[in-house]
């Protein structure tokens, strides 16, 4: 036997090189690389189904435990709104406890007043309401008992193409069976069962006021000692403790700002729609403004409700409908007008929030607290959005509920 058959036998190359343990070392990468990727797919599996099941968490927590987050939210926006207030009463001189107390005293002393005030015209609405629905709902009916509507049409037609589809199955000479007329379904509860749940809602928080007074105003009163606990959490580097400082005092500036323009805007809503009402007649003006004022923090949908509602009093006031529509056209005319000069100048100074991602938070958080989340659902997509440009692993984030 040759060299070279020695050689080839021996599994080895002319020149003494084994090839088979080559072969293995050019495929022990792509093993390696095989493995490692299919541990990466399994980890992204597991952290992606962990997540799924943490935000499910949140959501169930944060629906059941709603009468102490709502409080606590509101607790929270109302201390970041009166902020900048007890800065400026400490810049002359006057004690953060005391003025968060004078702050405070003078916000519910107000909200007092104009709750007694308007007390005898709230409870004059509240009791016209049941005759107000009463006479709606007979004016539907007399509307709708003078011609047959599109439905009914369909329906009718409906019901006797049932009918012929019957006889036209029933054996040869046999005699039209008598029509079968379905049962009227159940009245709808759902919005009775809605608003007893609302009710019960409010008169939670309402019972929690005091607890959410005391919270607002520790807030305001420990000034920036919870700013530097926080920043306790960041680390022991000296530079990471100056950049959290920074971002905090950022985002609190401009929540402030946002929080009390916001405020502003809807308080001059609320009084330009009072006096409006006032010079065109209504009844119960003083309640209307109110409510245009507190409607006006939910975006575009808060509007919209107060204009059909008070154009709705207005066609039971008087019974005109170009009475209706003046009352409805002033609501939304002060609306626009006052919410247009403030966005303008708050556009301007503050992020901008996508109109569809507002849109689905208003859902997601109507749904979640309904009235209340409704309330709170904007200002907390604006916060969320000043955090995250402000901060630097969540501007992705940031972008996508911008513009």
């Amino acid at each position: 036997m040759n060299s070279a058959q020695v050689g080839a036998a021996a599994g080895t190359s002319l020149h003494g090189e084994a090839d088979i343990p080559v072969a293995a070392e050019a495929s022990a990468p792509a093993a390696v690389s095989v493995t490692v990727a299919v541990r990466a797919t399994r980890y992204f599996h597991m952290n992606l189904g962990i997540g799924v099941l943490a935000v499910i968490a949140i959501v169930a927590a944060l629906y059941l435990a709603r009468g102490f987050f709502v409080p606590l939210l509101i607790g929270i926006l109302a201390s970041y709104t009166l902020h900048p207030v007890v800065d400026w009463l400490k810049a002359w001189r006057v004690p953060r406890p005391a003025g968060a107390a004078l702050v405070l005293a003078v916000l519910v002393g107000s909200l007092s007043w104009i709750a007694f005030s308007l007390s005898d015209d709230a409870t004059a609405m509240f009791e016209k309401l049941p005759d107000a629905a009463r006479k709606l709902r007979q004016n539907l009916s007399a509307a709708r008992s003078g011609s047959p509507t599109a439905l009914q049409n369909v329906q009718e037609a409906a019901t006797e193409i049932e009918g012929a589809a019957a006889d036209a199955g029933a054996k040869p000479g046999a005699k039209p069976g008598p029509r079968v007329v379905a049962a009227r379904p159940a009245e709808q509860t759902w919005l009775r069962d809605y608003t007893l749940a609302q009710s019960r809602l409010l008169i939670t928080i309402a019972a929690q006021a005091p607890i959410i007074l005391l919270l607002t105003y520790f807030l305001l009163a420990s000034g920036a000692h919870f700013r530097r606990k926080l920043v306790q959490f960041v680390g022991g580097s000296l530079s990471r403790k100056k950049d959290a400082v920074r971002i905090l005092d950022e985002v609190d500036v401009q929540v402030q700002r946002y929080l009390l323009a916001m405020l502003m805007s809807n308080a001059l809503v609320g009084a330009g729609t009072w006096l409006a009402f006032e010079a065109l007649g209504m009844e119960q003006a003083g309640v209307w403004g109110v409510a245009s004022g507190i409607m006006h923090f939910v975006p575009y949908l808060g509007p919209a409700l107060i204009a059909f509602a008070s154009g709705m009093a207005g066609f039971l006031q008087s019974g005109s409908l170009l009475f209706a529509l003046a009352a409805a056209g002033t609501s939304l005319l002060m609306a626009g007008a006052i919410g247009l000069v403030f966005m303008t100048w708050l556009q301007s100074r503050f992020a901008r929030v996508n109109a569809a991602v507002l849109f689905i938070a208003l859902l997601f958080f109507g749904w979640l607290w309904g009235v209340w989340g409704l309330l709170l659902g904007a200002p907390l997509v604006a916060i969320v959005k000043v955090v995250c440009d402000r901060v630097e692993t969540l501007k992705p984030v940031g972008e996508l509920l911008g513009h």
